[in-house]
C-alpha cells in the first residue's frame, strides 16, 4: 500500500467517542498522515487532529482490518477515575452498611396536583412560586414522619409533568427507590401518566398510586383503579400488590395514609442500605447559576457522607464545598445517604443527572473535571460535524440556500435548558428550513451571548431567555447589534412561539384562485388605444390590472395577459361583475377574436398547516 498505513488482522482497537485520526494512529503505531490519505481514498476529507464521528472511525477500522470498539462514556469515565484509584462500583462490606431513608419521586400528568401534594406533605407553598402553577424544575426535599413509634425520614423528588420534561422524569426514576404516581380522580389516566409509569417500570422501582382530587364532585377513584389495571397496576383491594391511596392535596386528606403506604412498601420490597463512611458519591438532581452565590447544584448523596470543605467533582464542574443548605435554606454540616442538599462552591454549573464524587484534594478533582470537559468537547464536536465526503460537498453547498432559525438558549437551570432544547428539536418542520442551537447555557444573558448571536455565520441568532433576564447594558448592546432577545417563563409558550416563527420562515406558497370569465362579443379598433374587446361577463368578475389567460375553442392561446383598461360605456371601471357588458384592452395579447373567452385569476398565499 502506497500510503504506508498498517493492516490489522481483526485486532481490536478501543477508541473514545470523538477520537481523531492521530489518536487512531497512536493505537496502531502509524503515521497520522497515512490515515488522512486512507480517508481521502475512501472519499472523505478529514484532518489528522479533527474529531471524527463514530461512523468515520468504524469505516476506517473496517477498511484497514481492525475491529474498532467505540468506548461508551461510562466506560471512559471508569477508566479515567481508575487513574486516580477511584472505583465507583467497588463492593462495600456488609458491616459498613446502615439503613437509609427511601428516595421517592412524585410523578404524573401535568396539572394533576403533584406539587400541591408535596405542598401538603411539607406544609409549605411551592406552587405559588411556579410559573403558571407548573413545576419547571426538580425539587428535592426531606421530611420526617412518625411511623410505628419511630421517626422516619423520606426524601421526595418533584418532577415536572409537562411532556417536554421526559429526560428529567427518566432521571428522576433512575435515582429513586419508590415512585408515587399521582392521578387526578376527575381526569383519569393521561399521556404523561402512562409515560411516568413506563419510566418507573424501566427503572424497576415499586409504585404507590396517589389518587388525587377525590374531594371534587366529579371524582371517580374506582375508574382510575380500573384504568391502571390495563397498564399492569392491580390494586391491593382487587387482589394485586400495588397500594392505591385516595388523597385530596388541598384539604390535606389522606396524606398520612400515603406516607405510611410509602414506608410499608419500602420495608416490604426494598433493602435500603448504604455506607456512611468514606468519600461521598451521588447524583446532581438540578443545577443553576445564582447571581450572588455562583454555581449551585442540588445533589442527592447515595454513598458516604458529604461535608463542608470537601473537594468534589460533578460532571465537568469541580470545586470545594463552601456550604451546604437544606430545603429550607438552613446550613447543613454534613449530608448522609439519601439526603438532598444545595451545594455552593463549584466553579461551573454541572449538568442535571451528572454523578458527583468527593476526592482527596482540589488537584485531583480539577484534573478529573478538565479531562471530562476535553472528552465532552471532542465528542460534541464530532457529533456536530457532518461527514464531508466528496459526494456530499454539493449537497452542503445547496444547504446554504436553506432558511435557518438560529438560537442561543439560556435558562435558570440545566434541566430546563435541556428540556427546552429537546422540545424544540421535536417540532415538525419542513426540510427547507433548519433549527440550529449554537449555544446553550445556565445563567443570565451576557454580552458574550449577544456577541455570539450577532456573529452567527448564517444570520443573526435569536436569544431565548428561560426564567433569566438580560441587564440594561446587555439589552442596549443587543439593540445595537440588532439581536432579538425573547423571554419565557412557561415552557409551552416558548415551544408554541418558536414553532410559529419557524413556520413564518417558510417561503410563502401561492395558489391560483379564479375570479371570473368573460366572452368577447365584438372587437373594435381605435387609432389611439388599439384593439378594444367588447365583452359580456359570464361568471364572477373582471378586475382592472387583473391577470388573465385567453381561451379559443377551449385551448389556451395566451398566458400572463393583463387587463390594462376596463370601461362601462364611457366610464372607467375598477371591476365589472357577472351579467354586465364592458369594454377592455389587453396588454400582452394583440389579436383578440370574437368568441374568445377571457379567464381572470389572482395568486393568493396559501396558509401553512
Amino acid at each position: 500500500m502506497s500510503s504506508g498505513a498498517p493492516r490489522g488482522q481483526g485486532q481490536e482497537i478501543r477508541l473514545s467517542r470523538g477520537a481523531s485520526l492521530s489518536d487512531f494512529a497512536d493505537k496502531i503505531n502509524a503515521n497520522p498522515g497515512s490515515l488522512v490519505q486512507e480517508m481521502f481514498n475512501l472519499g472523505e476529507m478529514v484532518t489528522a487532529t479533527q474529531s471524527c464521528s463514530d461512523d468515520t472511525l468504524l469505516l476506517l477500522g473496517e477498511h484497514l482490518g481492525f475491529d474498532v470498539q467505540i468506548v461508551s462514556p461510562e466506560d471512559e469515565d471508569r477508566a479515567l477515575l481508575a487513574q486516580f484509584n477511584i472505583d465507583l462500583d467497588a463492593a462495600v462490606d456488609e458491616d459498613r452498611l446502615v439503613t437509609r431513608p427511601p428516595v421517592v419521586t412524585v410523578m404524573g400528568h401535568v396539572d394533576h396536583g403533584k406539587t400541591k401534594l408535596l405542598d401538603a406533605i411539607r406544609k409549605t407553598n411551592v406552587v405559588a412560586g411556579e410559573a403558571g402553577g407548573i413545576t419547571q424544575h426538580i425539587g428535592a426535599y426531606q421530611v420526617v414522619v412518625p411511623h410505628q413509634g419511630e421517626e422516619r425520614a423520606i426524601t421526595f423528588l418533584d418532577t415536572p409533568g409537562h411532556e417536554a420534561f421526559t429526560a428529567m422524569r427518566a432521571r428522576g426514576a433512575q435515582v429513586t427507590d419508590i415512585v408515587i404516581l399521582v392521578v387526578a380522580a376527575d381526569d383519569g389516566v393521561m399521556p404523561q401518566t402512562v409515560e411516568a409509569l413506563n419510566h418507573a417500570k424501566a427503572a424497576e422501582v415499586p409504585i404507590v398510586v396517589a389518587v388525587n382530587k377525590v374531594d371534587k364532585p366529579d371524582a371517580n377513584p374506582d375508574k382510575v383503579r380500573q384504568q391502571l389495571t390495563d397498564y399492569g397496576l392491580l390494586a391491593e383491594e382487587y387482589g394485586g400488590d400495588t397500594m392505591f391511596v385516595n388523597v385530596a392535596a388541598k384539604p390535606g386528606t389522606g396524606i398520612d395514609e400515603l406516607l405510611e403506604a410509602v414506608l410499608l412498601t419500602a420495608d416490604a420490597s426494598l433493602e435500603l442500605t448504604a455506607p456512611t463512611d468514606g468519600p461521598a458519591q451521588g447524583v446532581v438532581v438540578e443545577s443553576h447559576l445564582d447571581k450572588g452565590r455562583g454555581a449551585l447544584a442540588t445533589v442527592l448523596v447515595q454513598k458516604g457522607t458529604l461535608r463542608a470543605g470537601d473537594s468534589i467533582v460533578a460532571g465537568g464542574a469541580h470545586g470545594r464545598v463552601r456550604a451546604m443548605l437544606d430545603e429550607n435554606g438552613k446550613t447543613v454540616a454534613e449530608a448522609e445517604p439519601a439526603r438532598p442538599v444545595l451545594v455552593l462552591g463549584l466553579t461551573s454549573v454541572p449538568g442535571a443527572g451528572d454523578t458527583f464524587l468527593a476526592a482527596e484534594d482540589d488537584r485531583t478533582v480539577r484534573q478529573i473535571a478538565e479531562q471530562r470537559q476535553a472528552r465532552r468537547r471532542a465528542a460534541s464536536f464530532a457529533n456536530s460535524r457532518s461527514r464531508a465526503t466528496l459526494e456530499t460537498l454539493m449537497e452542503q453547498l445547496k444547504e446554504g440556500e436553506k432558511t435557518s432559525l438560529t438560537l442561543v438558549i439560556k435558562g435558570d437551570s440545566s434541566g430546563s435548558v435541556e428540556a427546552l432544547e429537546d422540545a424544540l428539536f421535536k417540532i415538525e418542520i419542513p426540510d427547507e428550513i433548519q433549527l440550529k442551537v449554537i449555544h446553550r447555557g445556565v445563567g443570565a444573558i451576557t454580552e458574550s451571548d449577544v456577541n455570539l448571536a450577532s456573529a452567527s455565520s448564517d444570520s443573526t441568532a435569536t436569544i431565548i431567555g428561560f426564567n433569566v433576564r438580560a441587564s440594561n447594558k446587555v439589552k442596549d448592546m443587543a439593540d445595537r447589534a440588532n439581536v432579538e432577545i425573547r423571554y419565557y417563563s412557561v415552557i409551552y409558550q416558548a415551544i408554541e412561539e418558536i414553532e410559529a416563527a419557524l413556520k413564518g420562515l417558510l417561503k410563502p406558497e401561492y395558489e391560483e384562485v379564479e375570479l371570473g370569465t368573460a366572452e368577447i362579443r365584438e372587437v373594435f379598433r381605435s387609432s389611439k388605444i388599439g384593439l378594444i374587446a367588447g365583452c359580456m361577463v359570464r361568471s364572477g368578475l373582471l378586475r382592472r390590472n387583473g391577470k388573465a389567460r385567453i381561451l379559443r375553442d377551449g385551448v389556451v392561446v395566451a398566458e400572463n395577459v393583463t387587463i390594462s383598461s376596463l370601461r362601462r360605456f364611457k366610464d372607467d371601471a375598477t371591476e365589472v361583475r357577472e351579467g354586465f357588458e364592458c369594454g377592455l384592452t389587453l396588454s400582452g395579447f394583440g389579436s383578440p377574436q370574437i368568441g374568445d373567452v377571457i379567464e381572470t385569476f389572482e395568486m393568493r398565499e396559501k396558509p401553512r398547516a
